[in-house]
């Protein structure tokens, strides 16, 4: 006999401390669940707060204005006769905890505190709230007056506990739960619960989603909170939702048969467990989440057969996971658009390419009926509250909104002068080509006519003092020209308002490493690395049609802030002492493996020192001594430019290594070097060459024999 659910849950485009928004998204979704015949919905973690609050946690405002929120949506005529899973924070005796609300008809029937906090990586959820460490135990609560007066209630359940309705038993986990060791479904199933919620605040990570599998928006913060909400029964996925949209609310649903997993659950040896497991103190809840047999029209639905999840490749989830996150911070920073000094290279190019990806999604969304996207291009676009303006295409959009310009000086080449106009040119931006050589040249002449001393290029037999500083004068005056064309472009241009535009930043992550970088607004591609921000490239190609992109990949990326000779084209590569693949290698040495430069050193002895490590036919193994060198080199460079991470511009966060000193890689930031582990290389290397020093005139001696 069949015991037909339907469940919903749902992804919603949360802003911090946006509880008017957040409550009028919360409200769509549960509408669109009761629509889909859902009698169990499912929000996001602290949907009423918004995840990324940050130290707001800690102010007593935001509870009270949670549980006024939380009072506005439960007394909705709208959001009755079905039972509502809201994520909040709540405070109790004077502890705040990341809760669960649990509600049916106006009454609250459990508030299911967080278990495990996670606390690494972007988290930091300790800092504002207080594990529950008493499983299994279930004590009263006082309810604030403002919801007590529209539940009647007084005290309501607090703790971990179950609800048993009058057909089945379901539970909340919160996100982290799921991932440790001993997840608390696991006691919770042997005690017979059926159905599990589980409601996260995870981050975006570029190949994280299979991540997650493998374990079952914008919110104004330097993570991207994506999709892909799932039903999931006995292991197979039921029903996904989109892992990167700009729709504010998207609800999916499954119906899954509580038979299926009754009959999951046979085996004798999980009987035999379930009589020793830990018992949950049960609250009842007078309702049946399953719809009785004789009342069920299976014509018009049946259960939910499964469905195999659609994997991004990294390159489709730059595209699409930077264009949203760009859309949102766009749409609600209240800017004119975007800015890029655009210089002909892949790095910058992949930015602009990331913006023309996030207007065709704007595009798109309009062409399917999406209103509040088309609202929101209106405004961006400083078009009037009665215009009818429509972009037809990305390049429309992107005219409008988006900005690029080409700074050229007596270093640079028509190469790259003419890569930058054809790409903007391509995605629609508009394009200023300007020179900066007087500008330089009359900073350099403040100094000249104090000094009585022209510095010189290396080239022209300047030190390196001298070298660096000229070319250090191109970059910052490149920035200050940015952020005057950011300011005044929309005015010139005629824009309704005027406004300014957001100056964006181009280095990629490994660059960041590496403190070869120079600060703005914000940058899109700060935690990408090299290799796949190339892949990107070469899948926006084809993908976007932009033959254009075909320059960019085979350019060799170059800074053209020293003069071209003869003899001599800058390198980015050269100029960094290490190669992009290096830098990657060494940053996951350094973050995901926990390694400093001993550790280091001994791993790479291991691949880099392998013949099997060899990328391609061409590639020798490195000896001991080069390992070490370019060990050495990594770590002094990077301690270093350390202090450059206290102010690293705001990046989407994508990347596992990123060096951002925000709270994702907490270092200091003055090094006194690294002495002690440089030591301790140099006498391995030393003890080795010796070994192998050994070994070969032995050898010889025997060749002699």
């Amino acid at each position: 006999m069949a015991h037909l659910v339907t469940l919903a849950c749902c992804s919603l485009n949360q802003w911090a401390l946006d509880f008017t928004g957040n409550a009028r998204r919360i409200k769509e979704s549960i509408v669109k669940a009761k629509a889909a015949g859902a009698s169990l919905r499912v929000g996001p973690e602290l949907e009423i707060t918004g995840y990324g609050c940050l130290d707001h946690f800690l102010e007593g405002d935001i509870f009270l204005h949670s549980w006024e929120a939380l009072a506005t949506i439960i007394d909705d005529d709208a959001c009755q006769d079905i039972v509502l899973d809201i994520g909040m924070p709540v405070r109790h005796k004077n502890v705040r905890y990341n809760c669960r609300i649990i509600c049916y008809n106006r009454k609250i029937i459990l508030i299911r505190p967080k278990m495990w906090l996670a606390n690494d990586g972007n988290y930091r959820e300790m800092r504002y709230f207080t594990p529950w460490m008493r499983p299994g135990h279930v004590e009263d609560y006082y309810l604030e007056s403002i919801v007590g007066k529209i539940t009647g209630q007084t005290e309501v359940p607090f703790g971990d506990g179950i609800i048993s309705t009058n057909d089945t038993c379901f539970a909340c986990e919160t996100c982290e739960e799921l991932f440790t060791p001993a997840a608390p479904h696991g006691p919770m199933g042997l005690d017979g619960v059926e159905i599990f919620t589980n409601s996260s605040g995870s981050h975006f990570e570029l190949r994280k989603l299979k991540t997650r599998l493998d374990l079952i928006s914008c919110d104004g913060e330097r993570v991207y909170y994506d999709g892909s909400s799932m039903i999931i029964c006995n292991g197979d996925i039921l029903a996904y939702g989109s892992q990167f949209s700009l729709n504010e609310v998207e609800v999916v649903t499954a119906t899954i048969d509580l038979e299926s997993v009754r009959s999951f659950r046979s085996s004798p040896s999980r009987g035999l467990q379930s009589q020793h497991a830990q018992k949950f103190p049960r609250i009842n809840l007078k309702v049946r989440l399953s719809v009785r047999v004789e009342d069920y029209d299976y014509q018009i639905k049946s259960q939910s057969e499964p469905i195999d999840l659609k994997y991004h490749a990294p390159e489709e989830e730059i595209a699409l996971g930077g264009a949203c996150w760009l859309w949102d911070y766009l749409r609600r920073c209240h800017a004119a658009g975007f800015f890029i000094p655009l210089s002909g290279g892949i790095d910058s190019c992949a930015t602009s390419v990331m913006i023309f990806s996030m207007c065709r999604l704007v595009v798109s969304a309009i062409e399917e009926g999406n209103e509040q996207v088309l609202q929101d291009a209106r405004k961006i676009a400083a078009e009037t509250d009665d215009s009818g303006w429509v972009p037809a295409t990305p390049q429309e959009l992107m005219n409008r909104i988006f900005c690029t310009t080409y700074m050229g000086s007596k270093n640079s080449s028509s190469d790259t002068r003419n890569r930058a106009k054809d790409l903007a040119h391509d995605i629609g931006a508009y394009h200023v080509d300007i020179d900066i050589d007087t500008v330089t040249t009359a900073i350099v002449n403040v100094f000249f006519s104090w000094s009585n001393w022209m510095p010189r290029f290396k080239s022209a037999g300047g030190s390196f003092a001298e070298n660096l500083a000229l070319q250090n004068i191109q970059a910052r005056s490149r920035m200050v020209l940015a952020y005057l064309f950011a300011q005044l472009l929309p005015t010139f241009r005629g824009r309704r308002g005027g406004g300014s535009l957001l100056v964006l930043g181009s280095a990629n992550v490994d660059e960041a490493l590496r403190g070869y970088l120079t600060k703005y607004d914000f940058n899109p591609i700060g935690g990408i690395s090299k290799t796949d921000l190339k892949a990107f490239i070469n899948f926006a190609r084809t993908s976007f049609d932009l033959p254009i992109l075909s320059t960019f990949l085979s350019a060799v990326p170059t800074a053209e802030l020293e003069p071209i000779t003869s003899s001599y084209v800058q390198s980015d590569e050269a100029d960094m002492g290490i190669t992009y693949a290096e830098l990657s290698t060494f940053g996951r040495l350094r973050k995901n493996d926990k390694l400093g430069p001993w550790g280091a050193y001994c791993k790479l002895l291991s691949t880099w020192g392998s013949p099997k490590s060899a990328k391609n036919p061409k590639d020798q193994p490195l000896s001991p001594r080069q390992i070490a060198e370019k060990t050495k080199f990594f770590f002094t460079k990077y301690a270093i430019n350390r202090h450059k991470m206290t102010v690293l511009t705001p990046s989407l966060h994508m990347e596992q290594y990123s060096p951002d000193d925000n709270r994702f890689d907490l270092r200091p930031f003055l090094y006194p070097g690294f002495d002690w582990a440089y030591a301790k290389i140099d006498r391995d290397v030393e003890r080795r060459e010796k070994a192998e020093s050994g070994t070969q005139n032995e050898k010889e001696e025997d060749d002699l024999d």
